[in-house]
């Protein structure tokens, strides 16, 4: 029997424009869209559709705009009678795989995530962090380079396992960069700043992640209902104190995606839909393991292709 997962990605897949067509095409798609206004008490829609790019870039507008975009995706795939096996999301992106478990409400997730954003935006001040990609080398040498410029006091450490040869790295600004230069001398075939606003997923988070771990005390959850593989130990999290566990450590430990896929896999995964936009995530799994399909849904187009191709019957 084929297995399907739904995975959900993380910030950097925005864009203006997402999930325009499902939301002037459907009545229910666009409610997604109304009830996140509602709930975070601004127009959060009108950057989705409209922009500026600047702004919704903003993690704390980002989060919240994926999170019901990928929300809005999967459930109108589920009333078209394609059911996920599994689910998962690349660090924000967990939220979405929450919510369509029944783990946690819509609404709850959009207020959270835009909070987890302030948190993580307030944590370390513009300019003091960064991240960067790392190709072309394992990370075992990788976590000996990032070891040794922490040890020397500019701490940096490895934020996102994401396929083979391809690791993020997090930290202070120089930390990552004597890291970059390290890993270049270690063998690594480049190593490529990105542009974050801040150290994602290193201990210089610990402060977002406690005062989201008290935001989530006044959070209804619930057992998952879908297996939902979590980002830090990439098994599947079970009950609600696993989940809360998660969501607290998840801030500042390694994204472990390259092993959530393996272990969707292992469980007999043979189909992954990535939800809302962009195709990053369905790139990563390509090169987790080729032999398995991918589909990215967006649009209208891409979201009749799928449902023509796993044979799901659309309903409305």
């Amino acid at each position: 029997m084929t297995k399907i997962a739904f995975i959900f990605p993380g910030q950097g897949s925005q864009q203006v424009g997402m999930g325009q067509e499902f939301v002037q095409n459907s009545e229910e798609s666009k409610a997604y869209y109304d009830q996140a206004d509602k709930v975070l008490q601004f127009e959060l829609s009108k950057l989705m559709l409209n922009g500026p790019a600047e702004e919704l870039t903003l993690t704390y507008n980002a989060q919240p705009a994926l999170l019901t975009t990928g929300v809005m995706v999967a459930k109108k795939l589920m009333d078209a009678g394609i059911q996920p096996d599994y689910t998962a999301g690349h660090s924000l992106g967990e939220y979405g795989s929450l919510v369509i478990s029944g783990a946690i409400s819509f609404e709850d997730a959009v207020q959270i995530v835009h909070k987890r954003g302030l948190y993580m935006n307030e944590a370390v001040p513009a300019g003091q962090g960064a991240m960067a990609a790392i190709l072309g080398l394992a990370a075992e040498p990788l976590k000996d380079v990032c070891d040794k410029v922490t040890n020397e006091g500019d701490p940096v450490q490895l934020a996102n396992l994401n396929c083979p040869g391809q690791i993020v790295i997090s930290g202070t600004k120089v930390g990552v960069e004597k890291a970059c230069v390290a890993a270049k001398e270690a063998g690594a075939k480049r190593a490529i700043p990105l542009v974050v606003s801040g150290p994602f997923h290193s201990e210089l988070m610990r402060g977002a992640s406690e005062k989201l771990g008290e935001e989530l005390t006044n959070v209804q959850l619930a057992d998952p209902q879908i297996p939902v593989v979590g980002n830090v130990w990439a098994q599947e999290l079970k009950d609600v104190p696993s989940i809360q566990q998660e969501l607290v450590e998840q801030v500042y430990s390694p994204v472990q995606w390259e092993n959530s896929v393996k272990y969707m896999i292992e469980q007999g995964v043979s189909i992954f839909i990535e939800c809302g936009p962009g195709k990053v995530l369905s790139g990563l799994v390509k090169k987790i393991d080729r032999s398995v399909k991918t589909y990215c849904v967006y649009d209208e187009a891409s979201f009749n292709e799928v449902v023509e191709a796993i044979g799901g019957e659309l309903i409305g």
